[in-house]
């Protein structure tokens, strides 16, 4: 099969790979659409230690079930059933797995960093992590589902009231799906701070307010930081008011210097907000099916897998579009 194969920093041809052969217990998948994932960045620049060459990236998919292994004994699964998946796949006895915080499990194993991912024709997955989609969902919205998660989980850990001023950092895809999130929670008061002019755009098409970070000096109750470099970690502190709450969420660089003694001083609670459990995931799903969730069209692109650098290339020039879904 084809395949897009990391191999170096900037380095990410089209090769010819042996197809996954299904463990009994996985599916064989036929990707329809894969979406480039801003963590995936960070990898393609060498950046990520989670993401080491040679590596077949993509954990944001949808796509139709090929073949089914022996031992998988879930009857709702057949041959060109419409899914996605969930891409962290942990132990499921562990205490965090067991108290339903998966994404915390010492085991765990991401597609696209630890295992091969879905930027190539096929991927094999454990069937248990495999989501069926609705007829009237679009694939591309299926492949939407894990950002969607990854956003659904990070408004829950900021907890927002209706009447809570919220600060949004950065309008990419995450960012876009945390608007909505805290929309769908009730929260009136939004802002959002992007330097892509047009990312800023797309966040007032949301209803978001539009703000420039200097601007926001102790003016949020939370701070919601979907970029993750040192900067914009500083300003999310600087944003939120005394008793205020921080999360973040963006891994752009792995430090950042922040006055731990203001943080004390003024009680501000500051939580990590990694992936999603499978509560997240699920719902998510749901928002997507129900439109409570989504990104319009016009934000998005399609290219072939072959356009594959070219595309991640051009996402880190900063490219004015929210999602580039990639096509095998």
């Amino acid at each position: 099969m084809r395949a897009l194969v990391y191999e170096a920093p900037h380095t990410m041809p089209i090769r010819d790979v042996p197809v996954p052969t299904p463990q009994p217990d996985e599916v064989l998948i036929k990707v329809a659409y894969s979406g480039i994932c801003g963590s995936e960045l960070s990898g393609y620049e060498g950046k990520n230690a989670l993401r080491k060459p040679p590596l077949i990236m993509g954990h944001e998919f949808s796509g139709t079930i090929e073949s089914i292994g022996a031992a998988v004994m879930r009857r709702d699964l057949h041959r060109g059933a419409r899914v996605t998946v969930n891409p962290l796949i942990t132990c499921g006895v562990c205490v965090y797995c067991l108290s339903g915080r998966q994404q915390l499990c010492s085991d765990r194993k991401l597609l696209s960093a630890s295992l091969p991912g879905s930027n190539a024709e096929f991927v094999a997955v454990r069937a248990s992590a495999v989501h069926l989609l609705p007829e009237s969902m679009a694939l591309t919205t299926g492949a939407l589902v894990e950002p969607a998660a990854c956003a659904v989980r990070a408004v829950k850990l900021a907890a927002p009231a209706p009447e809570s001023h919220v600060l949004v950092v950065g309008a990419g895809p995450i960012g876009l799906l945390i608007i909505q999130a805290l929309q769908d929670r009730g929260v009136k008061t939004i802002y959002a701070a992007d330097i892509n002019p047009r990312r800023a755009e797309m966040a007032k098409e949301l209803g978001a307010t539009p703000v420039k970070l200097d601007d926001m000096r102790k003016n949020a109750d939370i701070a919601l930081d979907a970029v993750g470099a040192p900067a914009v970690r500083q300003a999310c502190l600087a944003a939120v008011r005394s008793g205020g709450r921080i999360v973040w969420v963006g891994l752009h660089e792995p430090t950042a210097s922040l006055d731990i003694n203001d943080m004390i001083r003024r009680e501000i609670a500051a939580f990590g907000s990694f992936a999603y459990n499978a509560i997240d995931f699920a719902e998510a799903l749901g928002a997507l099916a129900a439109g409570r969730l989504s990104l319009h069209e016009s934000w998005t692109l399609i290219e072939p897998l072959e356009r594959g650098a070219a595309c991640f290339e051009a996402l880190l020039d900063g490219a004015p579009v929210a999602k580039i879904w990639l096509e095998p």
